[in-house]
Order: C-alpha cells, then sequence, then structure tokens
C-alpha cells in the first residue's frame, strides 16, 4: 500500500495538482496478515487548488481485506465510493478482523457507494502464463488497485510503468505481471458498467517554478546541506537509528560529495556525543532521534548548553509514552525538550509545520545556533517526517549566507577569554589548536569570562541568567509573529507543529462563513516571539489544538496569564478539519 501510495502521488504531482500524503504503517515488522494490527495504509489528497492537509475524511477508498476495511471505515465520507477486494471476505479473513458478519452482506456499509471487485481472482488471470506461484501473482493486486484509482481520476499510467520498468528490470517476469495488473485494473474501470463515475481533477495555480516531492524527513536533510553550505561548513550527524528519524540519516549518508559525515552510533549517548565533539572542532553538527532518544541524550544535551557550542537536535516525535506508537504520529515531547534535562537547561525550540517546511526549518536553527552559540532544538512528528509535498526548488545564490567567523587569535596582546560575549550575549566560537586561544571545556559550571571552573555561588547564578537570556534574545532576530486574519476578533486559533494544516484549512471555512476567527501558527516555541501576549489579548478566546493533552497551552498560560481553551487528540492521527470547526463554534457567539 506504501507502493501504491508514494505512485498515486508522483503521479498526481506530475499532473500538476497540489497534493499531502499521510502514510499510515504499522509498527510490527511482520505482523500477521489479515490482522487489524497488520494494516498499512496511504493517503493522499489531490487538488486544483492549495492544500494544507493530507485530507478530512476521505472521498474514496480502495479495502484490500477485511482488516483494512473495519481499520479505516470511519474516515470514509457518508456516500463516499468504497472498492473492496470481495475475494479477501472469506471467514478466516473476517475472524481475523473481529467481524461476526460479512459486512459485505449484511447492510452494514449501505451509507457508502460500495464496489466489489474480485481482485485476487482478476489478477491472477490478468498474469496467467508468467509461470509465477500463487502467492508471487497475489503480490500484484496492489497493481491492480492502482490501476483501477489511475482510471477512476484519470492518472496517466506511464510514470508508474516506468517505475516498473526500473524497479523491477533484473526480474523480467515480475516486471511483466505488475505491468499486465497494472492495466488490468485500468481496463477493468474502463469496461465494466459497475462504475457509474470517473474524475478529473486539473492542475493546481502553483507559484512558478520547479518542483519535486518531497516528505518533511527529505526536505529537513536538505535544508541541513543548504545550510552547511551556506555557512562554508561540512556537516556531521552522529545519530543512532529510531523511528520515525532514521531517513534522515539514510538521506545525508548519500551525499558524501557535498561533505557531509555520517556515523551511525553504537547507541544514542554515543551518538549525541560525537556531534558534540564535531561542534567543538568547529563543524556544523547534528544529531536526530524521537522521544525515547531524546530522553537518553539529555545529559549530553546539558553539557553542550553548558559548553555553549552550536550544535542541532532534531526530535521527530512520535506516539508515547516508552515505545508507544512507534509509526504513529504526535507532538507530546515539547515540555520533555523544554525542561526535560537537570539544571536551569535552556535551549531554543523550533517547529515544522508541513513536509516542505522542514527545508527552510533546518537553515533557520543552524542559524540561531551559529549567531547565538548554543544548542537548538528541532521540533517535527511521525506526520511530517513521512508525508510529502510539493516543495519549490530554491535557488541557492537567493539564499541569505550565515556568516560564522572564528577567532584567529588573542587580539591587542591580550589574553583570549572563551566566555566573553556579543551584544547578544553569544561567546566566540575557537578552534582547538589555534595558537593563543587555549581555554578550558567540561562540565562543570564556568568562571564568567574566563570559563574556568567556579564554585562561586554569585557566578553560578550570573551564569544561569546569561544563559537564560541569551536564549531570550533570540526574540530579537527571529521577527514578530503573523496572524491569518484580523488583528483582533472572537476567536485565535494558536497552534504549532503538525497541526498547521488542519487549523490553517478550518480557519479559512470559518472566515468564509462570516466568524470572526484568525488563526497564528508558532514557529518559535522558546522564545516565543516579542508580539505574542500582545496577539493574544486582541482575542476574546484562544482555542490550541495540538496532538498531546494541552503542552502548548500550559506554557502560554503560564507565560501571559491568558486562559486559553484546549483541543487535545493522542490518537495516533492527526486532526480532522471538521474536529476544529465544531470546537471553534462552540466558543463562537
Amino acid at each position: 500500500m506504501q507502493l501504491a501510495g508514494t505512485q498515486l502521488t508522483n503521479t498526481s504531482a506530475l499532473a500538476g495538482n497540489d497534493i499531502a500524503t499521510f502514510p499510515d504503517f504499522p509498527a510490527e515488522i511482520r505482523a500477521p496478515r489479515g490482522t487489524l494490527a497488520g494494516v498499512s495504509g496511504f493517503q493522499v489528497h489531490f487538488a486544483s487548488t492549495d492544500i494544507y492537509t493530507p485530507g478530512e475524511s476521505v472521498d474514496a477508498m480502495v479495502a484490500m481485506n477485511p482488516a483494512a476495511l473495519k481499520t479505516n471505515v470511519a474516515d470514509l465520507k457518508p456516500g463516499g465510493v468504497l472498492i473492496v477486494n470481495s475475494d479477501a471476505f472469506d471467514k478466516k479473513s473476517l475472524e481475523q478482523a473481529g467481524y461476526a458478519t460479512n459486512p459485505l452482506e449484511d447492510e452494514s456499509l449501505e451509507g457508502f457507494q460500495l464496489f466489489q471487485v474480485a481482485m485476487t481472482d482478476l489478477t491472477r488471470r490478468a498474469v496467467d502464463g508468467l509461470d509465477l506461484s500463487q502467492k508471487e501473482a497475489d503480490r500484484c493486486r496492489n497493481f491492480f488497485a492502482m490501476g483501477l484509482a489511475f482510471w477512476m481520476y484519470g492518472r496517466s499510467l506511464d510514470p508508474t510503468l516506468r517505475f516498473i520498468e526500473s524497479k523491477f528490470k533484473k526480474l523480467p517476469a515480475i516486471a511483466e505481471a505488475n505491468r499486465r495488473a497494472l492495466t488490468a485494473g485500468r481496463n477493468y474501470g474502463e469496461t465494466t458498467d459497475a462504475f457509474v463515475s470517473s474524475y478529473r481533477v486539473e492542475k493546481a495555480k502553483l507559484p512558478a517554478g520547479k518542483y519535486r516531492n518531497m516528505t518533511g524527513n527529505q526536505a529537513l536533510a536538505w535544508g541541513l546541506m543548504t545550510a552547511a553550505k551556506l555557512s562554508q561548513k561540512d556537516l556531521f550527524l552522529g545519530s543512532y537509528p529510531i523511528t520515525p528519524a532514521s531517513d534522515i540519516l539514510h538521506e545525508l549518508s548519500r551525499y558524501k560529495n557535498f561533505g557531509v559525515r555520517t556515523f551511525q552510533a553504537e547507541d544514542e549517548i554515543a551518538a549525541v556525543c560525537s556531534a558534540i565533539g564535531a561542534a567543538y572542532s568547529g563543524h556544523m553538527a547534528l544529531t536526530t532521534s524521537s522521544g525515547p532518544g531524546i530522553a537518553l541524550k539529555g545529559e549530553a544535551m546539558g553539557l553542550a548548553v553548558m559548553l555553549e557550542l552550536p550544535l542541532l537536535i532534531v526530535d521527530v516525535q512520535r506516539g508515547g509514552p516508552s515505545t508507544g506508537l512507534p509509526t504513529k504520529t504526535e507532538q507530546a515531547d515539547l515540555l520533555q525538550v523544554m525542561f526535560g534535562r537537570n539544571g536551569e537547561c535552556p535551549m531554543p525550540v523550533i517547529a515544522a509545520r508541513s513536509p516542505a517546511d522542514c527545508f527552510d526549518v533546518g537553515i533557520e536553527a543552524w542559524r540561531i545556533a551559529a549567531r547565538f552559540m548554543t544548542p537548538v532544538m528541532i521540533l517535527s512528528d511521525g506526520y511530517l517526517a513521512n508525508g510529502s509535498e510539493p516543495w519549490r526548488i530554491v535557488n541557492f545564490k537567493e539564499l541569505e549566507p550565515i556568516p560564522i567567523k572564528h577567532p584567529e587569535g588573542p587580539v591587542d596582546g591580550k589574553p583570549f577569554l572563551a566566555y566573553e560575549r556579543d551584544e547578544l550575549l553569544a561567546r566566540p566560537w575557537a578552534i582547538p589548536g589555534t595558537p593563543g586561544l587555549m581555554h578550558r571545556v567540561g562540565g562543570l559550571e564556568k568562571a564568567d569570562g574566563t570559563g574556568n571552573v567556579s564554585y562561586d555561588p554569585k557566578n553560578h547564578q550570573h551564569m544561569i541568567n546569561t544563559r537564560a537570556q541569551k536564549v531570550k534574545n533570540v526574540a530579537k532576530v527571529i521577527g514578530d509573529q503573523e496572524v491569518m486574519g484580523e488583528a483582533s476578533g472572537d476567536l485565535l486559533v494558536l497552534s504549532w507543529g503538525g497541526p498547521y494544516g488542519s487549523c490553517r484549512t478550518a480557519v479559512a471555512k470559518l472566515q468564509s462563513q462570516g466568524h470572526k476567527v484568525s488563526h497564528a501558527h508558532l514557529r518559535w516555541l522558546n522564545p516565543f516571539p516579542a508580539n505574542l501576549g500582545e496577539i493574544l489579548r486582541n482575542f476574546k478566546k484562544v482555542l490550541i489544538p495540538e496532538l498531546n493533552m494541552g503542552q502548548l497551552s500550559m506554557l502560554i498560560r503560564n507565560e501571559f496569564m491568558i486562559d486559553t481553551v484546549s483541543l487535545n487528540k493522542v490518537q495516533g492521527k492527526p486532526f480532522h478539519v471538521t474536529e476544529i470547526i465544531e470546537k471553534a463554534k462552540t466558543l463562537l457567539p
């Protein structure tokens, strides 16, 4: 299903549609076939207009077996198109999915446009004569379903035929079987009278430029590589594999020709410590993980704060706690990255809002880390990391450079002070081995200026205050918070991270209905933009939708003493637009 969804996505992108996707796959590597735990799904939203989410409830669904139907049918709109592989609805499969009766026969699906297609039988007929085993033949069913979906929405088969030729060129029988199954699915839709409608989605009017389809993990990797080039640094990644962050390691490991060095460490602690070493030696340093790994990195992150070194830490959030829901999305690590270290240990925190936005966030995070000499936390989530959308390829020459100046030696014969600060409280980034710049590093508290070990109580208070103020100073350079809509009104929807698209779409619909509703989406969560408090006080009520139990709401209440309304969801799925609209309407006059 992931393959089928990816091909439908790429084909729609080539057709000029705006797209957004939501892959949804099981955590078990080999879950028992036909069980609810083993269902793999892929949701695609394509349109002729700008879209910001993978969709509301879906207009059409293809269910390959009873378990897939039971897991996803709640997301299908009333009256929506439901295509099922009727061959899969045998007694054993129904029992595995927990059905007491066959839903194709008991009228429980009468609210949908139900189309029963014998996909297994039709696929076996299509590949007959290729000397395939029955198992190999049945694995072509996804291409049959793909061909049928391509016919329904006027998609060309050519991109997928090219994919088959490239993917299976060493397996000519399998390639031919997949070609036949794909064509058979298209022909079935075209020749049978079972389907009364097909649909055509025109090209979207996107800004002029060259586009490619990008997942959030890909975009973040590319953004980080771009940031390295903008600052004339080599990029070092120290990482330990973990879902859903591993693809950043996979992507960056492909680009050694751009000066990228990737190190797969033996554990999370080694990964972050190797990155700290790279930062100390003057490189752009990065470590990636998800919530459980961020917990293990905590002590070393505190060391990076104490050393005041530029370091990027990426947290691709997933459902928790513990192993939780490793392949499902959540944004419940906010308080962890804000406070999950011993002592007073503040760090700037930035969050991406969409797959394509991950590119810009990677650049902005490094710009702040290098300017302020501080670790910066980048928050993504499983929905953004694995989802995709069109990304407009940028012109590198149009991007603003990230200037970094290392001290070259003592000035005017004065001794070098490793913790002497500029107007924003950033210390100098001295490269080890530079003559005259010898200084002490370590996890013990620093004396102001020299960086020598200090146990003086007043100095400790001073350094705690200084490091906290340095993070607050980031607000001076990140710019003011923007608002979509009027600057005041009845309701402000305040969001961060992945819910951006659902919130933006919901607010646009409410505005079209005449409601005085606006939307503000936070990129920086520590520090908050300087004008955020003023914006919040201009609205009668503030609604904060989060895929957690109210973490940003807690921070906003604490910082601004404003009574917020939370909309919380922790189901491993992103918000539906209607969920936000319905909650917002309960708060409107």
